[in-house]
């Protein structure tokens, strides 16, 4: 992979909330993402100019009564939400209703639902991170390499979501292809993205769309068809970790329990990657003793780069890259 381009922060935008995981862009150029403590937000004028001194207008949309992590704007003013605590949820943005969607799955609980897609004939696609570790003790998956993550899909009217794809590291974003062919799913702790073919001749097949990664995957976003998808990396590659993962179960396991107890501050390296539908890396941005951490999301509104982390509390808006 080449030397990838500057990160260039623009500004920081403070939000009144912890933890945007998030970010999606809507077709008037705001911004959604979910908090902390449940609140779904939307962030208005985030493309003026922070010299003018219009001030970006942060607006309570709904509560989920849990954690909300990955969003899909839909068409009918309507927004699901990923919620790790609660399972999958659609909300009403015209009144703030929410409403669970599934909570359950192949007989257990979902637990840590991290990003979801909808698909044109109306059913809904996403991941689940871990079945094993909650989402206060992600860093014990990524340790242990416990290759729990699922694919899953929502049919219409159904309230019982089916297994598509078992056994992923981390799962965790979603995009779908531009032909709606196949999705790709970022397997965050394999440095990984996976491709799983929705139709044609290798249909209900995976395989690897994108590998070896300069760092790990979180959420993905696609603006339209016809741009790239955009992955955020939300820490560099850990070489003594890839060490890890090749040991004995017990041992992983023993290291797991070791770092959901010890203290964790995110590294000051960040970057963000963005992907063609071949796999092909087509912009790869990284900036080094950032302050801001742990990049969880990225998308693309109003001549900038908006940044999500699970650690901060605002989101970051940078440069673009120059259009190849």
């Amino acid at each position: 992979m080449q030397r990838p381009g500057a990160l260039v922060p623009h500004r920081y935008v403070a939000i009144g909330g912890r933890g945007p995981e998030d970010v999606v862009a809507d077709a008037r150029g705001r911004v959604l993402t979910g908090v902390e403590d449940g609140r779904i937000l939307r962030l208005d004028g985030l493309a003026a100019d922070a010299e003018s001194g219009a001030e970006v207008r942060v607006e309570v949309l709904a509560e989920t009564g849990g954690r909300p992590l990955g969003l899909e704007l839909l068409p009918d003013d309507a927004l699901l939400v990923c919620d790790a605590e609660r399972g999958l949820l659609r909300v009403d943005l015209g009144d703030g209703t929410v409403r669970v969607l599934a909570d359950s799955a192949a007989g257990e609980r979902l637990r840590f639902c991290s990003n979801v897609v909808a698909l044109p004939d109306g059913s809904v696609c996403f991941t689940v991170s871990s079945r094993r570790h909650p989402l206060e003790h992600w860093i014990g998956d990524l340790v242990e390499h416990t290759a729990t993550g699922r694919l899953l899909r929502l049919a219409p009217g159904s309230d019982t979501p089916e297994v598509l794809l078992d056994g992923l590291q981390f799962a965790n974003g979603l995009a779908v292809s531009a032909d709606g062919s196949f999705l790709v799913v970022a397997e965050t702790s394999e440095c990984r993205l996976t491709r799983y073919w929705l139709s044609g001749p290798r249909a209900a097949q995976s395989e690897p769309f994108a590998e070896n990664l300069p760092g790990m995957p979180d959420n993905l976003w696609r603006g339209t068809p016809d741009g790239p998808i955009w992955v955020a990396l939300a820490g560099p590659r850990v070489p003594p970790l890839d060490l890890l993962h090749r040991a004995a179960p017990a041992v992983r396991r023993a290291a797991a329990r070791v770092a959901v107890r010890a203290p964790f501050r995110p590294t000051g390296t960040v970057g963000v990657l963005a992907v063609d539908d071949t796999g092909r890396v087509v912009h790869h941005l990284a900036r080094r003793h950032s302050g801001f951490r742990m990049v969880t999301s990225v998308c693309e509104t109003g001549g900038h780069l908006v940044l999500g982390s699970l650690w901060e509390r605002g989101v970051a808006l940078c440069e673009p890259p120059e259009p190849k």
